[in-house]
């Protein structure tokens, strides 16, 4: 398989908005490092699971792969087409290859189109097909994505649908274009859990009929050994952890990556687990630490930690870490 998406030192800083005169006086801009010179790869076909608390920069990452904003610096590669250096217009012809299924329906639905306009509007944005072919693509997707009889859903409006409905809209929307690539952005994670093992369902679906690569974004470790071959553990905009779902979920390396899968619900009530919750608070990520980002709330750290990031240190072929207690 060859590689879909490559990413290679991705960093983004926001400047923090302070006070005219504070700045006339310190001259010292503040910035909030919400990416830290982070790298990896999506091969065509896979998907690769983005996890980590709120706050930690995997939204930030989502919109940057897809250059909804730009990054401060760094590599994004689609395809082989470098994207950071595009102009508008040929960025805009390849918006149709790469799409993004936002978290929340209500707020990326116009109240006020109807459901069949606004899964066609990208079809119209890129002049695909005749009128006719337009309308009978968005009915085709409707039925794909469970939303039947589709010609009733065509006219309705998004109010009159319930928040699982509204998702399936939003999926049937970023997928009429017979995109290549898609970034789910907390996709299923306001959805009731009956509800979401549905659409979990359906992406699974919907992946292997139209050959999609997914960069799934969540907060929940336990969604993503339904849909991930591969997981990412972001920690304050650093990526300190990927590797196959199998060595992730069942042997995990780093000590934040233990103590998201401690945090994972077990089905079984006979079975009893460690709990295994980081002290202290996250720190501020304007005011970065010093050496590893988790040292202030690690169990394991060690002087060398407060002093030195760690590099990645490879456990396997598919598999890496920034830990000090591999480099040791």
């Amino acid at each position: 398989m060859k590689e879909l998406i490559k990413v290679k030192n991705l960093v983004k800083h926001f400047p923090v908005k302070e006070p005219l005169l504070k700045k006339l006086i310190t001259k010292e801009r503040k910035y909030v490092h919400a990416v830290n010179d982070i790298s990896f790869t999506i091969l065509e076909g896979q998907t690769l699971g983005l996890v980590g608390e709120s706050g930690s920069g995997k939204t930030t990452t989502g919109r940057l792969v897809l250059r909804l904003i730009e990054p401060t610096s760094g590599s994004i590669k689609y395809n082989g087409i470098e994207l950071t250096t595009l102009d508008k217009e040929s960025l805009r012809r390849l918006r149709k290859e790469i799409q993004v299924i936002f978290q929340d329906p209500l707020a990326s639905l116009n109240p006020y189109m109807k459901i069949g306009e606004a899964i066609k509007h990208p079809l119209d944005i890129h002049n695909i097909g005749s009128k006719q072919e337009r309308y009978e693509r968005v009915l085709d997707m409707l039925k794909r994505v469970n939303l039947e009889p589709a010609e009733d859903f065509y006219r309705r409006y998004p109010r009159e649908l319930s928040g699982g409905q509204r998702q399936r809209v939003v999926i049937a929307r970023a997928l009429i274009t017979h995109p290549k690539f898609v970034v789910a952005d907390e996709a299923v994670a306001m959805l009731d859990v009956s509800v979401r093992s549905q659409l979990l369902d359906l992406m699974l679906k919907l992946k292997e009929e139209f050959n999609l690569t997914y960069l799934f974004i969540t907060h929940d470790l336990a969604t993503t050994k339904y849909i991930c071959d591969r997981i990412a553990v972001m920690y304050l905009g650093k990526i300190i952890e990927i590797g196959s779902f199998e060595e992730i979920y069942t042997n995990p390396a780093h000590p934040y990556t233990k103590a998201l899968i401690s945090a994972v619900p077990e089905p079984d009530p006979d079975i009893k687990k460690e709990k295994i919750i980081p002290s202290g608070e996250v720190p501020n990520p304007v005011e970065l630490p010093s050496g590893c980002y988790f040292h202030p709330r690690c169990p394991y750290a060690m002087d060398i930690c407060k002093k030195e990031m760690p590099e990645e240190v490879m456990l396997s072929d598919t598999r890496t870490v920034r830990c000090h207690l591999y480099s040791q």
